[in-house]
């Protein structure tokens, strides 16, 4: 698993750096932590995150967000995505993927290139997980 997780860090550091378009790179904390990049597509972005969850389970996020609007410093977004995620608890491997959406406003501060985000990631686990609720999280990127 440290192998798999090394890859996908991997990939995303090569991604931020071959991309030219505005983009951030920070950590998203709720339930869990998560390394999160953002990328803007016109007037959306896509935000990609590699989470960890306990000692042994990680996943992976993409979410395609559209723009709603912005007042002043803040930015409303929501959007759809997926999720696939692995852990193992007692010696035995779990997996899973979901359907996500997301729904957020977002911070961007002009005199510093930071934005902070506070958002609700509810999840379809289309394993039979039912439905996730707890998909609160705060978000702190740096824009480059």
């Amino acid at each position: 698993m440290k192998k798999i997780v090394a890859i996908l860090v991997g990939l995303l550091a090569f991604a931020a750096v071959v991309s030219a378009q505005p983009r951030a790179f920070g950590v998203r904390l709720g339930y869990g932590a998560e390394v999160s990049y953002q990328h803007t597509l016109g007037n959306d972005f896509g935000e990609l995150d590699l989470g960890v969850v306990g000692p042994n389970g990680f996943y992976v996020s993409g979410i395609y967000d559209f723009n709603l609007g912005s007042a002043g410093i803040l930015n409303f977004y929501a959007g759809p995505g997926v999720q696939i995620g692995a852990a193992t608890a007692d010696n035995v491997f779990y997996f899973n993927a979901s359907l996500v959406g997301q729904i957020g406003t977002e911070i961007q501060l002009d005199s510093a290139p930071v934005n902070f985000s506070l958002d609700w990631r509810p999840a379809i686990y289309l394993n039979g997980g039912g439905f996730g609720w707890t998909g609160f999280a705060l978000g702190i990127r740096y824009r480059f």
